[in-house]
């Protein structure tokens, strides 16, 4: 099951967040701070998937642009791996410059 949903520059703005359980507001800064410097800190040459807490993180980045997804353990990362890039085609063809 997908916990949320992220999609963040390389500077660690977030540009876009849906979370799919409840998060208070205060919690969800925290552990976007803590998630997006999993993910920027890591290299190219790393693995998308990262356990991170009670679930997981799959990440892909697309030039500046990082889409980050926490399922939980249960969740194939492959699939969510997949499903990412389905979604930036998707936003890609639709806005024709993503």
């Amino acid at each position: 099951m997908i916990k949320f949903f992220l999609m963040v520059n390389k500077q660690g703005q977030t540009r876009l967040s849906r979370y799919y359980e409840h998060v208070e507001i205060n919690k969800r800064a925290m552990l976007e701070a803590e998630v997006i410097k999993n993910c920027l800190s890591r290299s190219k040459d790393q693995c998308s998937f990262i356990e991170y807490k009670d679930f997981k993180l799959v990440y892909r980045q697309y030039a500046a642009l990082f889409v980050v997804v926490g399922i939980n353990e249960t969740e194939n990362e492959m699939a969510v791996y997949e499903l990412i890039h389905n979604f930036v085609e998707v936003l890609d063809k639709y806005f024709s410059r993503v």
